[in-house]
């Protein structure tokens, strides 16, 4: 007989709690948030692990966002990325800055005090709000693209340092 992979028993134990919870299909969150990855780890509270990981692409999304609006003390990439934006693009990062820092305190209570329950509630409002914040994130890559390519072009004359 053979053995089940890592993946296919996180999909069945996922199956059993996206039932009870009325979850996402785990591939659509796995598209989003790579989940897959949490098969690695061996848990008794799986919906936290899930949780957990969509945080560190949350955050990873946050902390890029606040080098845009702040790089004070960025690495000079930023600083040819924020050079052109505009009035608009910077409404766009703030608007999106408050609704990832909105993930981050809510999951403060999760994080203190394990409940499956709001586990999986946090889970359901997180890929809505999700679909919505990857939307506006593809608009600013584009923006940032823009920016890059200008800031390329500029710097063909070579260093004259």
């Amino acid at each position: 007989m053979e053995e089940e992979s890592l993946l296919e028993k996180l999909k069945k134990d996922y199956d059993k709690l996206r039932k009870k919870y009325n979850l996402p299909a785990f591939k659509e969150l796995n598209e989003a948030f790579d989940i897959e990855e949490v098969a690695e780890q061996e848990t008794e509270c799986l919906l936290r692990q899930i949780r957990k990981h969509m945080m560190d692409k949350v955050v990873a999304y946050l902390r890029f966002i606040e080098m845009l609006l702040n790089p004070s003390n960025a690495p000079m990439f930023f600083f040819a990325l924020v050079k052109g934006l505009t009035a608009s693009d910077k409404r766009l990062l703030d608007n999106l800055y408050e609704r990832l820092g909105e993930f981050e305190i809510d999951v403060i209570a999760l994080d203190c005090k394990y409940n499956e329950k709001e586990e999986a509630d946090f889970i359901n409002k997180a890929v809505l709000k999700w679909k919505d914040i990857t939307d506006d994130m593809i608009i600013l890559s584009e923006t940032l693209k823009r920016n890059w390519n200008q800031k390329s072009g500029k710097n063909e004359r070579g260093y004259c340092g």
